[in-house]
């Protein structure tokens, strides 16, 4: 009978390879091989292949497979949320060691409506006094982890009391009806006073959990006292950085959040019918990372988004 080796080495279970999380994580995102081989540059049949392959070695199904529709189960929930941090933290530790060869980087995440709207209309202002950065965006609904992801700053959205003692001010938000001109014009449908939403399509931000309640029509109506305004059709988008294209368009009313709006309203592509606005006594927030504050790069960016914040009307 053979005696067992307490000191013999335990073999480590292998790693899924990193093409193999990459078509997985591509795939789980967009729940599509599809897209996710145009990400990639693959073919659907090398991601499908990528996939079956990954599940081989894990031993569970990761992909619900329907008829022209893809659903994560449990076990791909879990390896998705995993994989798309590596990755994250991956791209950014690389991101970093490239920037080592003589360029630097300044790492950035904001909210995708913040970073459409507001900071890259504004961003050639920094990056011709800087040409030597290297600017990345990081336009994400989720909050990321500046730490973990390698981030410098984050440009946020939220109350006082969750943006931090050291956060950094730049300015606050009113929210407020605005529409396409000719809209406006519109003589079968007048809009001079809220009540007149009734004969209009209301441009509306999907949150079926209620996290974002300051961007609802029902919160505004509710404020204004129109709690039973019922719209002549509803349009509903899952980012804020679609409303309000759709609103230039002429789609439909859209609560416009200044400053976001104020670019489209200053060139004429939206106007405000009504002069009532609400403030949700919320603001967005400059937040270091922690190993980001001695850095000039830095320094110079946050004095740069002050300097554009004094622009906003107050």
């Amino acid at each position: 009978m053979r005696k067992s080796n307490p000191a013999a080495p335990r073999t480590q279970p292998r790693l899924p390879s990193l093409d193999l999380l990459k078509g997985f994580e591509a795939s789980a995102r967009l729940l599509s091989f599809t897209k996710a081989g145009e990400e990639l540059h693959l073919s659907q049949s090398a991601v499908s292949r990528q996939i079956q392959d990954l599940e081989d070695q894990l031993g569970v199904r990761l992909f619900q497979r329907r008829h022209r529709a893809l659903a994560l189960t449990e076990a791909g929930q879990a390896l998705h949320a995993a994989s798309a941090q590596v990755l994250a933290t991956m791209r950014a530790v690389t991101d970093r060691l490239r920037a080592t060869r003589g360029r630097r980087t300044l790492a950035v995440t904001t909210t995708q409506s913040f970073a459409a709207l507001w900071l890259i209309p504004r961003l050639s202002g920094f990056t011709r006094m800087h040409p030597e950065l290297d600017v990345r965006i990081s336009a994400e609904t989720r909050v990321l982890d500046l730490e973990r992801d390698g981030l410098d700053l984050a440009i946020r959205h939220g109350p006082p009391s969750l943006a931090g003692a050291d956060a950094v001010r730049l300015f606050g938000e009113r929210v407020f009806p605005v529409c396409s001109p000719k809209l406006m014009r519109d003589p079968k449908r007048p809009l001079r006073a809220p009540q007149d939403l009734r004969h209009h399509v209301l441009l509306q931000y999907d949150d079926p959990d209620g996290r974002h309640p300051w961007m609802h029509w029902k919160t505004w109506l509710e404020v204004e006292r129109l709690v039973d305004l019922r719209p002549a059709g509803n349009l509903v988008f899952s980012g804020y950085d679609q409303i309000i294209p759709a609103a230039i368009a002429g789609h439909g009313v859209a609560l416009g959040r200044s400053p976001l709006v104020r670019e489209a309203i200053a060139a004429g592509e939206l106007v405000a019918p009504f002069k009532r606005s609400a403030d949700p006594a919320r603001a967005y927030y400059v937040i270091l990372s922690k190993h980001s504050g001695g850095r000039p790069e830095v320094a110079d960016f946050v004095a740069w988004l002050r300097e554009e914040a004094k622009k906003e009307p107050r």
